[in-house]
């Protein structure tokens, strides 16, 4: 048996670090800026626990020298030695940030900022747009000499004494050919808006190419440049120090949506983790496809990625918002989540934040939240339908709105029934006439429209299995007395349109409709159209399993109205001009007529007109 150690050759490993390390090449400036405001960390913790002095003002500046191919970030932070140059930056993978958080970890309370980097690999990114990369630093430490080092991207590099005169580190990246993009100023002003736009320590951004503009008598002096960022973002306010304005232009400026959020939750939590953040709810439309929201991860306040599904639950991604998590286990390229159980407590606590906020505004501010509800329902259909715990929480704050427009909880509207039939309309327009025999008799229904409701009151069976619903065109309810079946009139009525139609399909019924001026209607059955609706959403794939569902219609002939009644007396062309126009109306309340079914009854209602003069 031997033992041994697994070698790794440093000469084929720094390559692959170089390509493969991160997913996206602009990734670079997010992690030499971020190691520059690591460094200015570890400056202000120093000095917070006695162990130097600084003036108080700290930046990171990022340079672009489009002439000279250079692109150069400065920071004025803790420095480095010749050592340490040594240690953090020719030793792949040694991370400086962890052996200053361990040496310090005793020390006292930092000022609530923390170090961002940690595996030490942030760094080596600059060789994927870089030919050749300069690290000019000056420690902090007294009598320290600055220190320059220079590497090609090869595994050789040069030691020098530096050129800096003041505490802090300049890396300059000499940017390669087919790197060019990255010396166009908007190019990494548009990178700096990416990942650096709430950095906890100032970002300057300076063109090394652009001509001052000469000066007008009695002008000022040249005004100070902006920071690119803001260093103290809401999310990272009390929620008591904001206001809604503040929480309303926040919204505008990051989402760049100047339609107004319907309301928000804002989360501060330190036990047992640490998170902060902001979600929005916005106007959305009624279907659920295509609508697409925009959740930002932060680690530290810097950007990791848009709509992270490990964190936020999928059916949470219809709202927009900030998330910032510096618990998150990210992979070594900070792009990307580990598959981790701690990420789990996080997506829950999500998910219970946002059911309290919409339970607490269904019970303390009913009013607007009956108004919210045309826009939020949808994700809060498919948040029960995707996660039961969600549903278990909001399930008593579920609105349904019924004809008259009036919202009520389901209970409300069984009136306490724990066994009741519950009807429904998807379309408004289209299913008018059932709508009317409805309302005629005193009946109610509630409105589901989208196709999230498809699936939704499917589940609501489940969960409830005493309630059922039914849209209003699957059955007349009490709209309808029983016809007697064994009545000779009623049997003739039967046959004619069976003789006409010539469809064996077809199911024909005569009832008393209570209102008489409805010849017939047509029924669907629930059953089959839920499971042609249910294939249908599912796409194309399923298209040909949709159509084995044949729809079974049932055309139910009112046996009180006059036209119904003077069939019989009629002769055979003008009996059979009536029989299909009374079936095409019918069809023409229940949903549209093909092409060649609709120009059938335009020539016919033509005919008709034309026999009445």
């Amino acid at each position: 048996m031997a033992k041994g150690n697994i070698s790794v050759d440093s000469e084929n490993l720094f390559p692959i670090i170089k390509k493969w390390l991160y997913s996206d090449k602009d990734i670079f400036l997010r992690e030499l800026v971020s190691n520059g405001c690591d460094a200015i960390t570890k400056l202000k913790k120093l000095a917070l626990i006695g162990e130097t002095e600084t003036d108080g003002i700290y930046k990171v500046t990022v340079t672009v020298d489009k002439d000279a191919k250079k692109l150069i970030i400065s920071d004025n932070g803790i420095g480095m030695t010749a050592e340490e140059i040594d240690k953090y930056i020719n030793q792949i993978a040694f991370s400086g940030a962890t052996e200053f958080l361990e040496k310090y970890k005793d020390e006292s309370e930092d000022n609530g900022q923390q170090i961002i980097g940690h595996f030490g690999l942030g760094f080596y990114s600059a060789f994927m747009v870089a030919d050749s990369v300069e690290v000019d630093s000056l420690s902090y430490q007294e009598g320290a000499k600055a220190a320059k080092w220079t590497c090609d991207g090869s595994m050789e590099f040069e030691m020098t004494d530096g050129e800096r005169t003041e505490r802090g580190t300049t890396i300059t990246l000499n940017i390669a050919e087919d790197s060019a993009e990255f010396l166009e100023i908007f190019k990494i002003r548009e990178i700096l808006h990416k990942y650096c736009s709430f950095l906890p320590v100032e970002v300057y951004l300076i063109d090394a190419n652009e001509k001052e503009p000469e000066k007008t008598e009695g002008e000022d002096e040249k005004k100070e440049p902006k920071p690119i960022n803001d260093t103290h973002p809401l999310w990272m306010k009390k929620p008591s120090e904001c206001t809604d304005e503040e929480y309303k232009e926040f919204y505008r400026n990051v989402f760049m949506d100047f339609n107004e959020p319907l309301f928000w939750i804002h989360l501060n939590v330190d036990y047992p983790f640490n998170l902060k953040g902001i979600l929005y709810f916005p106007k959305i439309n009624h279907e659920f496809a295509g609508v697409e929201g925009q959740i930002k991860l932060y680690n530290n306040q810097v950007f990791v990625a848009d709509n992270v599904k490990e964190v936020i639950p999928e059916f949470l991604m219809l709202l927009k918002g900030v998330i910032d998590c510096p618990d998150l286990p990210l992979n070594v390229s900070r792009s990307f989540l580990q598959n981790d159980g701690y990420v789990k407590k996080i997506s829950n606590h999500i998910t219970r934040k946002v059911a309290d906020k919409l339970n607490g505004l269904y019970k303390n501010d009913k009013e607007n939240y009956e108004k919210f509800w045309e826009d939020i329902n949808i994700f809060v259909k498919y948040g029960c339908i995707r996660d039961e715990k969600f549903y278990d929480k909001v399930k008593d704050s579920i609105l349904y709105k019924d004809l008259d427009g009036k919202y009520m909880t389901l209970s409300e509207f069984t009136g306490g029934e724990e066994k009741a039939d519950v009807y429904y309309i998807s379309d408004r327009k289209q299913q008018s006439q059932y709508i009317n025999l409805f309302k005629e008799q005193g009946l109610n229904a509630v409105e589901l429209p989208t196709m999230v409701d498809t699936h939704f009151i499917s589940y609501m069976e489940m969960k409830n299995p005493d309630i059922k619903f039914k849209r209003i065109d699957s059955a007349l309810a009490d709209t309808a007395e029983e016809a007697d079946k064994d009545d000779e009139k009623n049997k003739n009525i039967i046959e004619m349109f069976k003789n006409q139609l010539n469809d064996d399909k077809l199911k024909i019924e005569v009832q008393n409709l209570k209102n008489e001026d409805i010849p017939a209607v047509i029924l669907l059955s629930e059953e089959s159209r839920r499971m042609q609706e249910m294939y249908r959403s599912y796409g194309q794939q399923f298209a040909g399993m949709a159509d084995m569902f044949h729809d079974e219609f049932t055309l139910v002939i009112n046996a009180n109205n006059a036209l119904i009644k003077k069939l019989d007396s009629l002769d055979d062309e003008s009996r059979a001009l009536v029989i299909d126009h009374v079936y095409d109306l019918a069809k023409i309340s229940h949903s549209p007529l093909e092409a060649d079914q609709m120009s059938k009854f335009i020539a016919r209602s033509n005919e008709i007109l034309t026999k009445l003069f």
